[in-house]
């Protein structure tokens, strides 16, 4: 099953009358509310989806920044969004699939053929495609989402990640050294992490680059694909669109979703600071 459609296939998608179901997923750090952006422009037919509240849940601060939904939430805004069984789902965003790849990475072992699209609606865009504007309000869906493992890494797991296979901090070199404090209490990394930051597995447009290109910078950056790979970012949703790249690249993965904002606040575990993946280590 594909992970990714450029905007070409997804237009022929439409044209042909296939049941397609898009998901507008605007949303970043700096500004999580996408909602007037989707109102402004967007692929006809899309539902706007708000990250914060439909593909994470409220949850205590030790949980990390955004817990991730419970199944019966996520088939209920599943639903609300009107996916029926056997439907394409498309999810886009417009930061480099980076929000999208979370609604990927929450539906594709459930049992729904969801895809990303490859530069997002900026590459729809680009194109001169058809857009419209103003909410778009869809009849209830019924798919079911099937109860598989999800492919979540626990804290537990993410600290042995190391030396069961291979543990991957996807943030920029300045957050995995600990150079940047941003919102945690710790800077810097899981000791025993490599540094892959997400950003490497796009091109300048915001696409994905070519799967052997990927495979080729994730090889050579340290990882055993024969070994379990642990991915974490800084809130979880990075680490996603990382998950995303390396299946491309045919690499499975799981992720550790408390990411670096659960870690920081779980009082005990060691952080690492510096350029390695053991890097000088510092009690918490």
């Amino acid at each position: 099953m594909p992970h990714v459609i450029d905007a070409s296939a997804l237009n022929a998608e439409l044209a042909a009358g296939r049941s397609v179901r898009l998901l507008d997923i605007r949303w970043r750090l700096d500004a999580p509310e996408g909602r007037p952006s989707y109102l402004g422009a967007h692929i006809p037919g899309a539902v706007y989806v708000d990250l914060e509240r439909e593909l994470a849940r409220p949850g205590h601060p030790e949980e990390g920044r955004y817990p991730l939904p419970s199944l019966v939430s996520l088939q209920s805004a599943a639903r609300r969004w009107g996916i029926n069984d056997g439907d394409l789902v498309v999810a886009y965003d417009d930061n480099d699939a980076v929000a999208a790849s979370r609604a990927w990475w929450l539906l594709r072992r459930r049992g729904v053929d969801v895809r990303v699209l490859d530069g997002g609606v900026r590459s729809w865009f680009a194109r001169g495609l058809p857009l419209e504007s103003g909410d778009r309000v869809v009849g209830q869906g019924h798919v079911t989402l099937h109860d598989n493992d999800p492919g979540v890494a626990s804290l537990q797991e993410a600290g042995t990640a190391p030396r069961d296979g291979t543990l991957v901090d996807v943030r920029s070199p300045e957050h995995y050294r600990g150079h940047v404090l941003g919102l945690d209490p710790a800077a810097g990394h899981i000791p025993g992490a490599i540094n892959v930051p997400t950003i490497t597995h796009t091109t300048s447009e915001g696409t994905f680059r070519d799967p052997e290109d990927i495979r080729a910078s994730i090889l050579a950056a340290g990882v055993d694909p024969r070994r379990p790979v642990v991915l974490y970012c800084g809130v979880g949703v990075a680490s996603t669109h990382s998950a995303l790249a390396f299946a491309l690249a045919g690499i499975d993965t799981r992720v550790y979703s408390g990411a670096w904002s659960q870690w920081s606040r779980s009082p005990g575990r060691p952080v690492a600071v510096g350029r390695t993946p053991a890097g000088s280590i510092q009690g918490w």
